[in-house]
């Protein structure tokens, strides 16, 4: 396992190089994101939209997953494990895209490329921590990435986080290191555990350029192709880790197929579902889904100390409250609106 980590933090190196050049290797969007108002962007939720459903449905989904990908790593290594799970969501969506793939340009290749390469750093750092950690832990850690989205906009491209964004990743910070229990007061924090914290740095940097790119890709391009990038890379991280090729087995084969559907099937869903559930919204929806994957792992016979169960509340509180705006930033936001319409 060790030396499994060892090559990963290894070929993280270059994650830091890659975010702090984002300016350079991707286009500035051209058009400002609008903003969405409608019943479903109040923060009151008396009622649940048809897209809105199928995100609560997509999250419980999601929840899941962490103990299947458990279970799968009790027959192969994880990135072999990886590659054949997006190896399987790539072939799903490009067989219900395969008419638009002939319009391909090369800007969607270099977009779905770079998105891919966060994808596998995160999913495959994920998957590694899973070896050790109990799957609701690293559900946990992994929702770290919402407070640390800003916090990688501020260091890598300038924008300094709000203040709730900040008290976000404070509270963060306090609930990693409670879950962490006893060593995490000590930033001693065991090897799953860092390689579930840097996957949650990596799905934030996906997240990132997912944004940049927005609006000037045909989506269903763009996600075979991040797929497709994701699987081949996490393939060729078999030869450096000495991965082992595991042997056939119904187990391995079941999960990667099912886990690739069920990966095909959110990343669609949360394409069609977003075009009319606001982000904030759609972030708080997603703040559920540790807390999904713990009642799993619950279920499963997984058993978190109190003191790591204060750490994941404080966690899901600093998802929540990263998505929150002051009413200063609401009502310069309705103000854009407003304007928008006039114009």
């Amino acid at each position: 396992m060790r030396g499994i980590f060892v090559h990963y933090i290894a070929h993280l190196v270059g994650l830091g190089s890659i975010l702090r050049n984002i300016r350079r290797i991707v286009r500035p969007p051209q058009v400002a994101c609008k903003v969405m108002t409608s019943a479903n962007s109040s923060p009151r939720f008396s009622r649940f939209s048809k897209a809105e459903c199928v995100l609560v449905l997509i999250t419980m989904v999601w929840g899941g997953t962490f103990l299947l990908v458990q279970h799968a790593m009790t027959v192969s290594g994880p990135m072999f494990f990886v590659g054949l799970r997006f190896a399987a969501a790539a072939s799903l969506v490009a067989l219900f895209s395969w008419r638009h793939l002939r319009e391909l340009t090369l800007f969607e290749l270099k977009a779905g490329a770079f998105i891919g390469v966060a994808i596998m750093l995160g999913y495959g750092l994920q998957t590694v921590g899973l070896q050790s950690i109990p799957s609701s832990q690293s559900a946990f850690i992994t929702a770290l990435y919402v407070p640390f989205v800003p916090l990688l906009q501020w260091l890598v491209l300038g924008r300094r986080p709000g203040l709730m964004p900040s008290i976000g990743i404070m509270l963060a910070f306090t609930g990693l290191m409670l879950l962490s229990g006893p060593s995490g007061a000590s930033f001693n924090f065991s090897p799953g555990e860092i390689a579930t914290l840097i996957s949650a740095i990596a799905i934030a940097a996906e997240i990132i350029l997912i944004s940049t790119y927005a609006g000037q890709v045909d989506v269903r391009r763009v996600t075979v192709v991040q797929l497709a990038t994701t699987s081949v890379l996490a393939f060729l991280m078999v030869v450096p880790t000495q991965e082992r090729i595991p042997d056939f087995s119904w187990l391995l084969l079941c999960s990667a197929l099912g886990l690739g559907a069920a990966s095909a099937a959110i990343q669609v869903a949360m394409n069609w579902a977003q075009k009319s559930v606001s982000p904030t919204r759609a972030t708080l929806i997603y703040a559920g889904e540790p807390v999904w994957a713990g009642i799993v792992g619950r279920i499963a016979g997984e058993r978190l100390p109190a003191i790591a169960l204060v750490g994941a509340g404080l966690i899901v509180a600093a998802v929540i409250v990263s998505e929150l705006k002051t009413k200063g930033k609401r009502a310069a936001a309705q103000e854009e609106l407003e304007r928008e319409t006039q114009g």
